[in-house]
Formats: C-alpha cells, structure tokens, sequence
C-alpha cells in the first residue's frame, strides 16, 4: 500500500504554489512533490490508484455540521458535496453568516442549535488541539476556503473508485481527513529553524529529501503526516464507515491514530471508529 499526505490550499489562483504531497512508507519518506494544483492532485491520485492501492490523507475538512446540512435540504454528504460546488464561490465571495472572517464579518455568537464545529473537531478540542471551525474562511489557521474548494473533488475521487471515510468503508484507494498538528507535534512550525531540528533528527527522512521538508510548512505537514500515517496502514486499510444517522456519517471526521488520543490514551475517541470488528466506546 503506497500512503500520500497532501498539504492542500485554497488558493484561488496559485494553489500549485503552496500545495505538497508527500509520499513514505513505514519507517521511511520517498518523495515530497510540489508544483500540482487541486485539479493536478486529483489527477494524480487517480492515476496512482491504477497502479497500486493507497491511502491518501487530505489536510481540509470533509462536511461542514450537520444542522447546515439539513436547512439546505442535503440528505447525505454526496447532497453536500454538490450543493458546495454549485454555491461555495458565493459562499466565499460574500462571506454571509455562517460564514465569518473575511473583511467586517466577526465570528457568529455561539449557538447550541448551529454550532460552528463538526462533532469530531469538538472531539479534538476536548483532546487538547484546536482544530479550527469550516465557516471559518479567513484570517489565521482558517480551513473553510481550502475545505469549500476540496469537497467538490472528493465527489470526483469517489466516482472514480475512492472510498471516502468515514462516509465509506475503506477499499483498495482510500481518502481521510487529517489534521497535520496531530502527525507533527508541537513544533513551532512557523520557523524553519525549529522545522530543521526535527528533520535533522528523523532518521525516516533521508538526506537527500531533507531539505524539501523544511522548505515550508506545507512540506513539513505533507511529510510528518504521511511518514505518521505509514506507521498505521493495518488500522486504516480496516477502518469501517460510520454509522448511519451519525453526525459523522454527513459531516466527516478526522482520522486520529489511537495513541494520539491523549488524555485517554488507548481509547478511540467518541466521534471516530476502530476498525471494523472491534467495539466503538459510547459518546460521552
């Protein structure tokens, strides 16, 4: 099994700049690519899915909560995903409740009957990382532009052949959503110094692809993610879909290997799911 990480970017026009792909296997990074759009990323994971099986982790959140999901009549998460290609530029051109962010538009009051997070990004938060919200579409750490602009290609992945977790069981080319901070640690990312000391310590990145790493951040998530995600194919080639009816099972989840899963180590959490066969422990 061949395991990419993607570092993706929502980048109106020059995604291809900031976009990474990296590619490991357990105990070893093989490659880091940059120079691909969104439309290139899709091409290429579709070719290497002809070629062998794979796992891919994308780095931009799946759904948007399931309260958002329903008021704009979306059953299931294919609803959302076509519903987000036909209306997302607008979405991000107006920045309309919700939607926050961008120009005057402040951060919604909260609201237990919308909230701004997805069930498994209120999971993380609970677990100490501070995964941010998908109306978020601009300022600092936002995700919604990056997210908005990613689901309709995960629409494109699952019509040729993909499963789509925690929307699918997982098959022979498998997407998941990630959350770099879980793979990388608490590196102050931002610096390339602090980023040089970890790769300069890694002994899974050769010599000759360190300096690709430490590059950007985005290089520096694309690789720490994918050598975290070779270190666990066995669990993901497993991993089952979510239960019907679940918030997850519309709004996506975030892939977390266990041992992450601080304070409760060695348990699952709540909004994601062990592999098929195995007991999930009950929400809260």
């Amino acid at each position: 099994m061949e395991v990419l990480a993607v570092d993706w970017s929502g980048d109106a026009r020059a995604s291809h700049r900031r976009i990474r792909v990296a590619s490991a296997r357990p105990g070893r990074l093989v490659d880091v690519r940059a120079g691909l759009g969104r439309d290139g990323v899709t091409a290429h994971l579709i070719a290497r899915a002809a070629e062998t099986p794979l796992v891919v982790g994308l780095d931009f959140s799946f759904g948007l909560p399931a309260w958002f999901a329903r008021e704009h009549g979306c059953g299931d998460v294919a609803a959302l995903w076509d519903l987000v290609a036909r209306d997302g530029e607008e979405w991000l051109r107006a920045c309309r409740p919700p939607f926050w962010g961008r120009g005057p538009v402040p951060r919604p009051p909260h609201d237990p009957a919308r909230p701004g997070y997805r069930s498994t990004e209120e999971a993380a938060r609970a677990h100490g990382l501070d995964p941010r919200s998908t109306f978020q579409i601009g300022g600092a750490g936002a995700v919604g532009t990056g997210s908005l602009r990613g689901m309709p290609h995960l629409a494109r992945l699952r019509a040729a052949g993909f499963a789509v977790w925690p929307f699918d069981d997982a098959g022979r080319a498998t997407v998941l959503e990630i959350y770099p901070r879980v793979h990388t640690g608490p590196v102050v990312k931002r610096s390339a110094t602090a980023r040089r000391a970890v790769v300069e310590a890694d002994p899974r990145i050769p010599a000759e692809l360190r300096d690709a790493v430490v590059d950007t951040e985005d290089a520096f998530d694309a690789a720490l993610s994918a050598l975290d995600m070779a270190e666990h194919q066995g669990e993901l080639a497993a991993l089952g879909a979510a239960a019907s009816g679940s918030p997850e099972s519309i709004e996506g989840a975030l892939w977390r290997p266990a041992r992450r899963d601080a304070p409760d180590a060695g348990r699952a959490p709540a909004t994601e799911w062990a592999p098929r066969g195995q007991d999930v422990p009950r929400r809260g």
